[in-house]
């Protein structure tokens, strides 16, 4: 199959859909957006990516790209004007990524779900996760970005992911004592880019017209 434009879609909500639109973003790549609801997802969605998670990345050659990290890296290989693979860390961008998907994903979704998961409670559940936010807040205390003075692919692939843990609890992620991670978070949702990620659309329907992302918000 051929397609004109790279077709990605997504869930504006999911924290793995949101580093995708990141990367692209930084890569300043147009891509065709279709915007899914999990309860109802696209056929078509599901026939080139049966696991039926976003996002989903098909290439104008048909080419389907399915983990969120693999996007990112993927776009960012195309055109990176700011230097997010700055190749002086990116073992170290990748390592700091793989920790946050294997080990404080676990925690944070027991976190924001503890009422499934009554095995800890979600204080406990809090407190585990916390691991990962104190190698975070120590990096930060040394530098701006999470790998130096310059944002990398780890920023943008972490931060939604801290974001998600931050707003279970908006109230006490703030009274913890992280002060250089809640401004890093802060600086985060503030910017240009990650605002723009956050834009919402409409949920896309076969007969829709096509939906460029970044542009025609609805």
């Amino acid at each position: 199959m051929t397609l004109s434009i790279h077709r990605l879609y997504s869930f504006r909500r999911c924290p793995y859909a949101m580093r995708a639109r990141l990367g692209l973003l930084f890569a300043e790549l147009s891509v065709e957006l279709r915007e899914i609801t999990l309860k109802n997802k696209p056929t078509q969605m599901l026939a080139i990516s049966p696991k039926g998670t976003v996002p989903v990345l098909q290439l104008i050659d048909g080419t389907v790209i399915e983990e969120s990290r693999e996007i990112m890296m993927w776009a960012l290989e195309q055109n990176d004007p700011q230097g997010l693979l700055d190749t002086a860390v990116l073992s170290q961008a990748e390592a700091l990524i793989a920790q946050n998907d294997n080990e404080f994903k676990y925690w944070l979704d027991r976190y924001k779900y503890a009422d499934r998961h009554t095995e800890m409670t979600q204080t406990e559940y809090r407190q585990r996760g916390e691991v990962f936010l104190q190698v975070l807040e120590a990096r930060l205390t040394k530098s701006r970005y999470l790998l130096g003075d310059s944002v990398t692919v780890a920023d943008i692939g972490i931060m939604p992911f801290v974001r998600q843990f931050a707003h279970v609890d908006r109230d006490t992620f703030y009274d913890l004592p992280y002060p250089k991670l809640q401004q890093w978070l802060q600086n985060w949702l503030a910017h240009p880019l990650f605002l723009q990620a956050m834009v919402k659309f409409q949920p896309w329907q076969e007969e829709d017209e096509v939906v460029i992302f970044p542009s025609n918000p609805e």
